[in-house]
């Protein structure tokens, strides 16, 4: 197994403190799982360790008395990495919880073991709806979005402003297949076609041949169910070929602004896309960009911001249930509301999904910017409980015991 470098960031004081008794192993541990050095870097990656971190130090940097500890690891996006580094950290590495978990198949294999061992995941990196629906755990959470909230902004947006067809450029795994359906489904529902779709592999370098099937559909809008550089990537690649210069328009089904910042507003600009989060939307989201920045470079996407959100609902838990045992800690994280630079008067379904909202947004034209990262216009917002999957109908075997 080859496991990349681990960053550890131990938040203590020079003296040690004596943990409570009710924490397991003298401290709360909590491994970010990610891709750090694929398509998806910069959409999770480094930042989102550095926002784990962010929420520990402004938690204290201690929970009853122990210490938090952050640990992070990169799992390629291959889930017999991603397997293999979560039972090391569990069986042998005293890793309490994993978070983050970018890649819906690795989501999915880590939820699974996490299930199996009785551990706390929280999954903000991954989009699948099946980790809040026929997969679910009763110690699994899904943050930030997924699959049916982004088909719900983007696609709902979309067909109501006349793009009734659609084609699609989809990535091949589970993540993609699910966004795929999850917008036909909504395209379909408002009386849109779907007219077919092509498949590409994760980390392609070349989409002509993807873009030429979309192209010659005559679809109005071809979805991009694809993530990270494949989406930039086919964006670059699809004004090479004239695609929306000859009357088609592109919905990039899941983009962030880690992704828009890479691409540049001179690609990107017109692009309708769907977050849930957004660094200048108000007060208390500014200052937390402000910080993130101060530290990273960068100002946080939906991911970065719900990982902290995610860290922060972890450990508020644990001192709720003045314990770290998983069963209590996983039903203080479901009696807690969430309301932080993330979320306002979100709250956390049986399934585990986190109900917040989201925001429909449109990347600006380059002179629309004031300053650098200054990309969006939030064009509206739609309801947790119209974005999400009712917990009820989310197939989840848990909901109604």
């Amino acid at each position: 197994m080859k496991l990349s470098a681990i960053a550890a960031a131990t938040l203590t004081a020079a003296v040690a403190v004596p943990a409570s008794a009710e924490i397991s192993d003298g401290k709360v541990k909590i491994g970010i799982l990610n891709d750090q050095s694929g398509v998806y870097a910069d959409f999770g990656g480094k930042w989102s360790f550095e926002a784990a971190k962010m929420a520990a130090e402004d938690f204290g940097g201690k929970v009853l008395d122990a210490p938090i500890e952050i640990v992070t690891a990169d799992h390629q996006n291959k889930p017999d990495i991603a397997s293999n580094i979560a039972r090391q950290w569990y069986d042998r590495e005293q890793v309490d919880s994993i978070m983050e978990l970018t890649t819906s198949s690795v989501a999915l294999a880590v939820q699974g073991i996490s299930k199996s061992k009785k551990k706390i995941n929280l999954v903000t990196g991954a989009a699948t709806t099946e980790l809040t629906g026929k997969q679910c755990s009763p110690y699994g959470f899904h943050w930030a979005y997924d699959t049916h909230a982004l088909a719900v902004g983007t696609g709902g947006a979309l067909v109501s402003q006349g793009g009734d067809s659609w084609y699609f450029l989809t990535a091949d795994y589970a993540f993609g297949y699910s966004l795929e359906e999850q917008t036909s489904k909504f395209v379909k529902s408002k009386g849109g076609e779907v007219k077919g779709a092509v498949r590409h592999p994760l980390a392609s370098t070349d989409y002509s041949s993807f873009l030429l099937q979309a192209q010659s559909s005559g679809a109005k809008v071809i979805g991009l169910a694809n993530a990270g550089l494949d989406t930039a990537n086919s964006i670059k690649q699809a004004a090479e070929f004239g695609i929306v210069a000859g009357g088609q328009r592109l919905a990039a089904l899941l983009f962030t602004l880690a992704e828009v910042h890479g691409l540049g507003l001179d690609a990107a600009q017109g692009l309708t896309l769907t977050e849930s989060f957004y660094w200048d939307r108000d007060d208390k989201s500014r200052e937390f960009g402000e910080r993130f920045f101060k530290r990273t470079g960068r100002m946080p996407n939906m991911v970065h911001a719900g990982t902290y959100s995610g860290v922060m609902q972890y450990l508020k838990a644990i001192e709720k249930a003045g314990t770290d045992a998983t069963e209590p800690v996983a039903k203080a994280m479901h009696e807690l509301p969430v309301d932080d630079v993330f979320a306002r008067n979100a709250k956390v379904g049986a399934n585990g999904r986190l109900i917040s909202d989201v925001y429909l947004m449109e990347v600006k034209k380059p002179e629309e910017s004031s300053r650098p990262w200054d990309y969006y216009k939030v064009l509206a917002t739609v309801p947790g409980d119209e974005a999400y999957i009712k917990p009820a109908d989310s197939g989840c075997e848990l909901v109604g015991q």
